[in-house]
């Protein structure tokens, strides 16, 4: 059982056998948007929906665990608590790597935008190109998306001259709209069972235009609110907080809702932690090294990809089970 491998499913329509959610469950899947599986929970914001034989919502049986014969294998990783940590390192890779491109080497924003460009299509390319979930390719997407959105950020907000307020609602704006459109497009919005090329590209369009909103919405609350990157921290750290909260307790919001508030939130918070390590001790920074930072994290973060991928690994061998 794969504690944070590709989500298999099947497609509309599919009578195949689909496992009881009794037996899933035993089985260690999940498609939570935190912890574990929640009875009850709405999993997905679906025009139709997607059922079984016994009408049973497909999405809230079947997770990243479960393998019905003839399922297809999600190209994403299942969501949990390692998923979130690994996420968080990402974005703090993303705000430091960004910002030692663009201001410690002196590139600019302009050109340290269109080589982050250039790295985000080389990853996003070689994940497309995969027919399963392969976890360096996948993370590697992320850590571009957070680069490239450093970058572009910055350059919307200062080389421009759009300013945080602006590009911030600008941004969320342009999430919205992706989501909306994948709604429209798909019929529905998904977070763990991304199988089709359609699903892919609304996936990591979303994942783009969030993680650079995240650089501006973090750089509005800690520098023109004046709470500090330390207080910005807290507050993206308290809205996370009661996205749990409602993840727990609230089981009538769609997991899909849950899961794009908690993602479009690491990413500033990962940006004001970022900003936290490297700024000046005058601006309430640790004045940390920018390239020695991103290097550090960037190690964390591959550890904790080896950890989990050798837990699944684990999991699914022979002896193992037995």
């Amino acid at each position: 059982m794969s504690f944070m491998g590709g989500a298999p499913v099947a497609h509309d329509g599919d009578h195949r056998h689909i496992p009881s959610t009794r037996s899933y469950h035993e089985s260690g899947g999940s498609t939570s948007v935190f912890f574990g599986p929640l009875p009850g929970r709405v999993t997905g914001i679906s025009g139709e929906g997607r059922h079984d034989k016994q009408g049973r919502a497909m999405s809230g049986v079947l997770g990243s665990g479960a393998r019905p014969e003839g399922g297809v294998t999600s190209k994403v990783p299942q969501v949990t608590l390692a998923f979130w940590i690994i996420k968080l390192l990402a974005t703090t890779v993303g705000e430091t790597g960004g910002d030692a491109l663009s201001m410690t080497l002196g590139l600019g924003y302009a050109v340290a935008s269109l080589i982050y460009l250039a790295f985000f299509g080389i990853t996003l390319a070689t994940q497309v190109a995969s027919s399963r979930y392969r976890p360096l390719a996948y993370w590697a997407v992320v850590v571009a998306t957070t680069t490239v959105g450093t970058t572009v950020s910055d350059f919307l907000d200062r080389s421009v001259g759009l300013g945080y307020v602006k590009s911030s609602i600008a941004l969320s704006c342009g999430v919205l709209a992706v989501l909306a459109l994948w709604r429209h497009v798909t019929g529905r919005i998904e977070f763990q069972n991304i199988v089709t090329k359609k699903d892919e590209i609304f996936y990591w369009s979303t994942i783009l235009v969030s993680n650079t909103l995240g650089t501006a919405l973090g750089d509005f609350v800690a520098t023109t609110t004046g709470l500090g990157f330390e207080g910005g921290a807290l507050v993206f750290a308290g809205l996370l907080a009661v996205v749990a909260v409602g993840h727990f307790l609230v089981k009538r919001i769609p997991s899909s809702v849950l899961f794009w508030a908690a993602y479009v939130l690491t990413r500033p918070l990962g940006a004001t932690l970022g900003d936290t390590l490297t700024k000046p001790h005058a601006q309430g920074g640790l004045e940390l090294g920018r390239i020695s930072s991103s290097l550090s994290m960037a190690a964390l973060m591959i550890v904790g990809i080896a950890l989990v991928s050798w837990k699944a690994a684990r999991r699914a061998s022979p002896s193992a089970s037995a």
